[in-house]
């Protein structure tokens, strides 16, 4: 039987979290029903948790420079709903243009982020209260009026509408991290996020930490459960495991303090590179969410959500994935033995010791699913699998794996960039779930991964292992559209046209040779836009794709970039881009400020420039004119806009009734072109007669797409 010291708690009850929805069942009125209940009560969990503010300032002020201050994760969680329901076309128009172009990106620190405050006006936290209302009548309606047929499958329309819950319940714990890291008096107890009473504040008390054997085998890996679940998921892997052992328990703060009073975080031999840089910019001497002096235990603290606590020296010790790392070298230089955190595959071997999963769970197995306590609890709390604690819950684990993907897997089309950007080898997996883990997050399949120097409700288990990770950084980019558009704009020319991307950058130099301000709308993988920055002093360049600008940045960040092209069948053919090659560097790249965005909803910042570019944008778009109608506003007077476009109207993209041209109006044929000219006549005059650009796409060796693009000039009226 345990002894235990008894914490303040905070008084109350969680609130339900009930867990996630299968995509099959036996009645489709009930699952609609279901799904409702579903996306009502998540709405409702995101809202209680932001009761824990006390002052406001803790919704304008960055908790960490590194993300958006709260007010923006309150906004976005529900225009995440608008954006994707809208592009999936399932519904017409936006609630609010200007929020939601205001907290549509901007999550994690990626380098397209967007978190300069100065580009930010942010919205009354009433105004929020009051769109996130909009929003829950608004897709409350839309589900109970949706196609819906069973099984849903992730082509069905409801299938967006529980990407957007299990979006909203991924920042339901993101967004409890970050108000841990507001300023104690910004925050505030509340009954209904009541923390874990239990602790043991003697160390010598805390049990010991000792390892139990597992079984290697063939372990595999992929999503197989009829539940949601994200792109990077699905697929399969297969690793065959030698036998290894695990850490009984979580590290507690009891078992990490040695590390600490050894001056751990002093000492550059237990650090990678990376976590040494990390550790002398941040300056830490022990684990971010203890507060005191480290080498004054008895005075020791921990912050939690709302409180700090004497220090519970037999919860788990929350780090980041560097100082896990470290704490691991250490330790196998203090024990002799291949101490190291666990791949993945370990991870899941470990795993198939708790029976079964979420939402088949009558009782939660830990303390996962907010089942228990908003907060960690003692590591040798729950029991789970043969001689082990916190398989699942309590705080999630970091693994020695990559964020990467396994084999058969494809980018989901409603959210490209959930997954592909962060296959980056900077991202790592986070496996088990913390107490706040609801929903996708505390299923057995899932896998979400962060920066290493970031924070989550994280810890660590470690192994005795031999198992190392094989690279997992492909030298050569394999998505294929995003090889495509690399090969369009960079490589080599095909049947002697020239290349597009430059031709457009001549053509717009041509017509404002001044330089000033340039916008290039509809980037891709930015080949104009490096153009442009020979003549324009500064470049903001757009595109709606994630993949797009992430290889942009990646291919101006490291001055090359390498990708493959199909040859026939499964050959490839093997590309490299050298900048300096199309005399192009630093220089350029430097005036050049790459961003994800959507041209339908641009951000106040995109104004003043002098020149224009969209190229073969217009007929991609869902509502064209609106995009004719905004820009002109962004243009100085004088300013020069460049359009151009096959003019491929499709109704994929864009619906019939909104087509430009390619209809007949009155029995008379309508031309794109002639649309152009009467919706831009009040505020440009054309200034060069449209003229066909040729331009070829590679799909295959033997197989091209050869289109020509007109190409009209524009000059805003003064």
């Amino acid at each position: 039987m345990r002894t235990a010291d008894t914490l303040p708690p905070a008084e109350g009850t969680l609130p339900s979290a009930t867990r996630t929805v299968r995509l099959d069942g036996p009645s489709i009125e009930a699952k609609r029903q279901e799904i409702l209940a579903y996306f009502q009560q998540t709405f409702d969990l995101y809202e209680r948790l932001f009761d824990c503010i006390a002052d406001e300032r803790g919704f304008f002020v960055k908790a960490i420079a590194l993300r958006h201050p709260l007010i923006f994760y309150f906004g976005h969680t529900a225009a995440f709903f608008v954006n994707k329901l809208l592009a999936d076309g399932q519904i017409a128009e936006r609630i609010d243009p200007t929020i939601e172009a205001q907290v549509a990106i901007g999550v994690d620190e990626m380098s397209w982020d967007d978190l300069d405050e100065r580009n930010y006006a942010w919205t009354t936290v009433a105004e929020l209260r009051d769109y996130r209302g909009k929003v829950r009548e608004m897709v409350s309606r839309h589900i109970l009026a949706m196609p819906l047929t069973l099984p849903i499958t992730w082509d069905s329309p409801a299938w967006v509408i529980l990407m957007g819950i299990e979006h909203e319940r991924i920042h339901l714990e993101t967004s409890s991290v970050l108000i841990r890291q507001l300023p104690l008096d910004w925050v505030q107890d509340q009954p209904h996020w009541p923390s874990c009473p239990i602790a043991r504040l003697d160390r010598d008390g805390v049990p010991h930490n000792h390892l139990v054997p597992v079984a290697g085998g063939e372990i595999v890996m992929g999503k197989r459960d009829a539940t949601y679940g994200w792109d990077n998921e699905f697929g399969e892997s297969r690793i065959t495991l030698a036998p290894f052992a695990a850490s009984s328990m979580l590290v507690s703060n009891a078992e990490y303090y040695p590390f600490v009073t050894a001056g751990g975080y002093a000492d550059p031999r237990w650090w990678s590179d990376e976590g040494w840089a990390w550790r002398n910019f941040s300056q830490a001497v022990s684990p971010t969410f203890w507060i005191g002096d480290p080498t004054n235990p008895d005075t020791l603290q921990l912050r939690l959500m709302t409180r700090a606590v004497a220090m519970p020296w037999d919860w788990p010790v929350e780090v980041n994935a560097l100082e896990a790392q470290a704490f691991c070298k250490w330790k196998a230089a203090v024990t002799g033995q291949s101490v190291q955190l666990p791949c993945e595959a370990e991870w899941v071997a470990l795993r198939a010791q708790v029976s079964g999963d979420q939402p088949d769970w009558d009782i939660a197995p830990g303390n996962i699913n907010l089942a228990h306590w908003a907060s960690a609890c003692p590591v040798d709390m729950f029991a789970q699998g043969d001689g082990f604690f916190d398989i699942v819950g309590n705080v999630w684990q970091w693994t020695t794996t990559p964020f990467n993907a396994f084999a058969g897997f494809a980018v989901h089309p409603r959210y490209d960039d959930f997954s592909t950007p962060t296959f980056d080898g900077k991202h790592d997996l986070i496996k088990g779930g913390s107490w706040i883990s609801t929903g996708n997050e505390a299923l057995a399949s899932s896998r979400y991964a962060f920066r290493r120097h970031f924070f989550q409700h994280a810890g660590l288990r470690y192994v005795v292992s031999n198992y190392k990770e094989p690279p997992v950084e492909n030298p050569y980019e394999t998505d294929e559209q995003v090889c495509q558009y690399l090969d369009f704009h960079y490589g080599a020319a095909y049947f002697d046209v020239p290349n597009f991307s430059k031709a457009l950058a001549d053509i717009a130099v041509e017509h404002c040779p001044g330089g000033g301000r340039a916008f290039d709308i509809g980037c891709a993988v930015g080949r104009a836009s490096l153009e442009l920055a020979r003549r324009f002093d500064h470049v903001d360049a757009v595109d709606f794709s994630a993949r797009f600008i992430a290889a942009a940045l990646q291919l101006v960040e490291q001055d090359g970039y390498r990708y493959t092209m199909p040859v026939e069948g499964d050959l490839v053919d093997y590309h490299e881009i050298k900048l300096a090659a199309l005399g192009l560097g630093q220089a350029e790249a430097s005036r050049v400020h790459f961003s994800q965005g959507d041209a339908l909803n641009l951000k106040a910042k995109y104004s003043g420039y002098d020149l224009v570019l969209a190229a073969n944008l217009i007929d991609r778009l869902r509502e064209p004119m609106r995009f004719l109608t905004d820009i002109g506003g962004r243009i100085n007077p004088g300013g020069v806009l460049i359009l151009t476009s096959p003019y491929t109207w499709l109704e994929a993209f864009t619906p019939r009734t909104n087509w430009l041209g390619g209809v007949r109006e009155n029995g008379e044929a309508v031309t794109t072109y002639r649309a152009l000219q009467l919706a831009l006549a009040a505020d440009f005059e054309e200034i060069a007669p449209p003229q066909d650009v040729p331009f070829v796409i590679r799909e295959t060796a033997r197989k091209h797409q050869h289109t020509l693009a007109q190409l009209t000039v524009w000059r805003r009226r003064a």
